[in-house]
Parts: C-alpha cells; sequence; structure tokens
C-alpha cells in the first residue's frame, strides 16, 4: 500500500527534483562548461561567452521547459478531475490541434517567413477561437458529454486541415518545416517566447487553481455537485478556458509534447489521496519535472540531428498509457 502524503509535502519533494535537474541541465549542452563557469555566467561575472550561452541559450530553454511541462500537467489534472475519466487528457478538448493548425498556417503561407514570432502568435489566436467555441458551448450549460464530442470535432478537423497543409505542401522545405515544428521541441528557443506564453500560461493556471475547491465534489456525481452549492456551468467553464489558454500557450511555443498532461497526474495521484483538487500543484510540478528531464536527455544524446522533445515524450508516455488502459481494466472486473 503506498503511503499518501500532505500535499504540500509532495509539493515539496517534486519542486527540489525540479531545481536539481533543471541545475543539472544548465550544465548540459555542446559548449563544455563547469559549475563555477555556469554559476558565473548566472550573475553575470564570467566569461561573457559563458554568460551568453547560459544566460541567452540554455536558461530560456530550461525555464520555458519547465513551464510547457507544468501547465501541461496542471491541466490534465484540471480536466481528468471535471469529466472524472482518468484516461482523459488536454488534448481532448481540441486545444492542442488548433494551436497546431494556427503554426501551421503561419508557416503554410510564409508569414513565419517574414516575422519572427508569426508562429506561436498564430498558435495562440488559434487556440483562443478553439476556447471560444468551447466556453460558448459551456456557457450554454452543455453537458461534460457534449463538450467532450466537441473537443473531438474540433481536433478532428484541425487535425484534417494540417493533413492538408502537408498534402498541398509546394515544396519539401516547407513540408520539413511543418513537420518538425509538430514533432515538437525546445531547441532555439528564447526569451522571446518565455515572455509571449508566460502571461497566457498565468491565466490559465489561475483559473485552473480556483476551481480546484470544487473539483472533489465531482467525485460524488454532477447531480450531487450541484445539491453542494457547486455551479456546475461556471466550473466547466473555469477548466475549459483555463486548460485551453495554458495548453494553447505551450503547444505555441514548443509544438505539440504529448502524453505529459496524461503521464504526471497519475504518477502524483497515489501520494494526494487521489484527491482531485489536492492534485492540481503535484501534478503541474510533475509534468515540469518531465519535460525538463526529457529535454535534458534529448540535450545529451549523441548523434548529428537532435531527437524531438515531442518524441521522447511519446516513446516513454504511450507504454505508460497502454499499461494504463490494461490497468483500468482489470480493476473494473
Amino acid at each position: 500500500m503506498m503511503a499518501v502524503g500532505r500535499p504540500l509535502g509532495v509539493a515539496g519533494v517534486l519542486l527540489a527534483a525540479l531545481l536539481a535537474v533543471m541545475a543539472a541541465s544548465l550544465l548540459v549542452g555542446d559548449a563544455a562548461l563547469a559549475p563555477g563557469d555556469v554559476l558565473g555566467a548566472l550573475l553575470g561575472t564570467g566569461d561573457p561567452r559563458h554568460v551568453f550561452i547560459v544566460q541567452d541559450i540554455r536558461l530560456p530553454r530550461i525555464l520555458l521547459g519547465a513551464l510547457v511541462g507544468a501547465s501541461l500537467g496542471l491541466s490534465g489534472a484540471a480536466v481528468q478531475g471535471l469529466l472524472r475519466n482518468p484516461l482523459a487528457d488536454p488534448g481532448v478538448v481540441g486545444i492542442s490541434a488548433s494551436a497546431g493548425l494556427g503554426a501551421v498556417v503561419a508557416l503554410y503561407y510564409g508569414i513565419a517567413a517574414s516575422f519572427a514570432l508569426a508562429v506561436p502568435l498564430f498558435a495562440i489566436l488559434f487556440s483562443l477561437a478553439a476556447t471560444a467555441v468551447l466556453a460558448w458551448l459551456a456557457g450554454r450549460d452543455a453537458s461534460v458529454l457534449t463538450l467532450i464530442l466537441a473537443g473531438v470535432a474540433i481536433s478532428s478537423l484541425a487535425g484534417a486541415l494540417i493533413s492538408l497543409a502537408m498534402n498541398l505542401s509546394p515544396n519539401p522545405f516547407l513540408l520539413s518545416d511543418i513537420v518538425l515544428w509538430l514533432l515538437g521541441s525546445l531547441a532555439n528557443r528564447s526569451a522571446t517566447e518565455v515572455v509571449l506564453a508566460g502571461p497566457f500560461m498565468a491565466a490559465g493556471w489561475a483559473l485552473l487553481l480556483a476551481a480546484a475547491r470544487h473539483l472533489p465534489a465531482l467525485t460524488l456525481g454532477e447531480e450531487a455537485a450541484a445539491s453542494l452549492g457547486v455551479d456546475l456551468r461556471r466550473l466547466r467553464l473555469q477548466v475549459i478556458v483555463g486548460a485551453a489558454l495554458s495548453v494553447g500557450a505551450s503547444v505555441a511555443v514548443s509544438g505539440i509534447v504529448g502524453f505529459v498532461g496524461l503521464v504526471a497526474p497519475h504518477l502524483a495521484r497515489p501520494f494526494v489521496g487521489y484527491d482531485p483538487g489536492r492534485l492540481l500543484v503535484p501534478s503541474a510540478l510533475g509534468g515540469a519535472l518531465l519535460v525538463v528531464a526529457a529535454d535534458l536527455l534529448v540535450r545529451s544524446g549523441q548523434g548529428a540531428a537532435e531527437l524531438k522533445l515531442g518524441v521522447v515524450t511519446a516513446l516513454l508516455g504511450a507504454p505508460f498509457f497502454l499499461w494504463l488502459v490494461i490497468h483500468t481494466r482489470r480493476t473494473m472486473r
């Protein structure tokens, strides 16, 4: 039987592990730097070349990885709590695919070539458009099933349009750019992406964390939750919009990084007593830890081409998801 810890204690352990992995990530890269060199670069007192490598290349990439992972983990836990389904994923509401479509549009029409921030901006705009549709449905007191079906429809349409753009790509270089972006990566990211996506992520986090106190009531069912005074329409709206903002901003700057929103909540859930409200913060820290660790693995690999972050998370997450499905079926017998 696994011991259940206090949420703050679990969060403290995860935060310590995250900071340790982030510190280790600062030491890894094409240029070998000693711990003293990294510390001096962080303080701005070291060799100017080391300062540039640490502050302008490695640190923004690591911070962005932590923000993306936290957004995916937090959104995954909140969506699973709302839908009362441990197999749910932030992608179920169609936001990831919509943000991906926005990025593909910017690449396909050559907007990204003339405007450096076109890809993340278009991704955020398309995710906000999908959010508006889902928020409209939630505001009309739609059921959870209706929201899921709407998310599936949005995701399918976005996926079809992405495939159409790839099919009609006028040259192989454009197709390569689209495919590489969809694979997910934190390479060549700077502080500009952190500043661009940060406010959208923060707004999404605020909405999701505000919903934490009402999620445990949903474990009793929607009717029971409503009888306890939970405003179901407002709760659905908070979680859907919060997840959309967080996930949309994440996809906008990193591409599609799969399975983190599914895996992180499941790793943290046994330690918080399976309480969906108490699960949010540990899931956010667990998601950040997973992405930063996966990116560290990517950067540590040897080879002419860097393995993409989305590929690594899929290779790790897909077997876990398969095990989870089998385990869930066994426990339901």
